[in-house]
């Protein structure tokens, strides 16, 4: 895509601009490198540096855990070929141990409905509790969440809290029935059956360290990524953050110019930049200037404080409120459709 929408009705018609865009390239070779590239470099990591620097090794395969899950990212959205098939394929092993592919693939395209982002239920990946639910909560769950939303926090308590929502959840969907959440865990348990064979036997390796050594910091990197990626606000495009620049940008595959993929998700990783710089002055116009210079700007922000309410400022407030979409319609109807936004905090 060339140029991008100067209002809010215009940008929507992005993603379709940007898919057109992808077809014209069959094959991306720049993502089929990397990921490559990042399963060799998990190999090398656990069969040569580990048994003489295994601290180094650890890191390596930490950055590769990191790196697999934006690759994972990028083949939901239908990178780096035009077959579901091939992309899932191509990231099947599941280095970073816990996500079923599938299970995030149908997960987070629910979540790129924008005019449900940040619905603590419409939105598979809102952090977002709603009040009536908040109020249930035993108090240690309550202060865990308190904790969770500060961006330290979010590092070290976020994957856990992810894994076992996901696994408490669908445990449920396959007890009532869910044959695709089931048939999403017995393809995923085979290539873990083949990940932790590896470590195991072919790094020598404790699978508990491998866990705790490499995943866990893996998924605390992109828990940088995802702290603040979307925020409450009553226009849907001021929901979604731009991190200008940050050398994790690489790790993150420039999802930190996250209003760029959402408006675009079926465009490269590598085009994303170009796409930012062309137009920056839109793009800030459209998220609503929800913009932060890089991460550390952030994290000496909110490091050890909540950027977010626990309990969503608006949605949910009780067990009979609609979802995100009757309450934009209620609330513009009432406003006139002015689009002021609302911040957060």
């Amino acid at each position: 895509m060339d140029t991008l929408a100067s209002s809010p009705s215009e940008t929507a018609q992005a993603p379709d601009a940007g898919r057109r865009a992808q077809r014209a390239t069959p094959v991306e070779w720049p993502t089929v490198a990397l990921i490559a590239a990042v399963y060799a470099s998990w190999l090398a990591a656990g069969l040569l540096l580990w048994p003489a620097h295994p601290v180094m090794a650890f890191i390596v395969l930490a950055l590769s855990v990191t790196l697999q899950s934006s690759l994972v990212h990028e083949a939901l959205h239908g990178h780096p070929t035009r077959s579901a098939r091939v992309n899932e394929a191509l990231v099947f092993f599941p280095i970073g141990v816990f996500w079923p592919y599938r299970r995030f693939k149908t997960l987070h395209l629910r979540h790129h409905a924008d005019e449900r982002l940040t619905d603590p239920f419409d939105d598979p990946e809102s952090y977002y509790q709603a009040l009536w639910k908040h109020a249930g909560m035993p108090r240690w769950l309550r202060g865990l969440l308190r904790v969770n939303n500060t961006m330290v926090g979010r590092m070290i308590f976020g994957p856990w809290l992810s894994v076992i929502g996901l696994a408490l959840g669908d445990i449920r969907l396959i007890r009532s029935g869910d044959r695709g959440v089931l048939r999403a865990w017995l393809l995923h348990i085979t290539g873990l059956a083949v990940v932790v064979a590896v470590v195991v036997f072919g790094f020598g390796m404790p699978f508990w360290l491998y866990v705790i050594a490499a995943v866990w910091p893996g998924l605390a990197l992109i828990s940088i990524r995802t702290y603040a990626e979307h925020q409450w606000s009553e226009d849907p495009q001021g929901r979604t953050i731009i991190v200008e620049k940050s050398p994790l940008s690489f790790l993150f595959l420039n999802n930190n110019l996250h209003v760029v993929h959402h408006a675009l998700p079926a465009v490269a990783w590598y085009r994303l930049p170009e796409l930012y710089r062309q137009r920056r002055a839109e793009w800030i116009a459209v998220n609503r200037g929800y913009v932060f210079a890089n991460y550390r700007a952030l994290l000496s922000r909110y490091a050890f404080r909540g950027k977010e309410p626990v309990v969503h400022p608006v949605l949910r407030r009780t067990p009979q409120c609609g979802g995100a979409v009757e309450r934009l319609a209620r609330t513009n109807a009432m406003k006139a459709g002015d689009g002021t936004a609302t911040p957060a905090e």
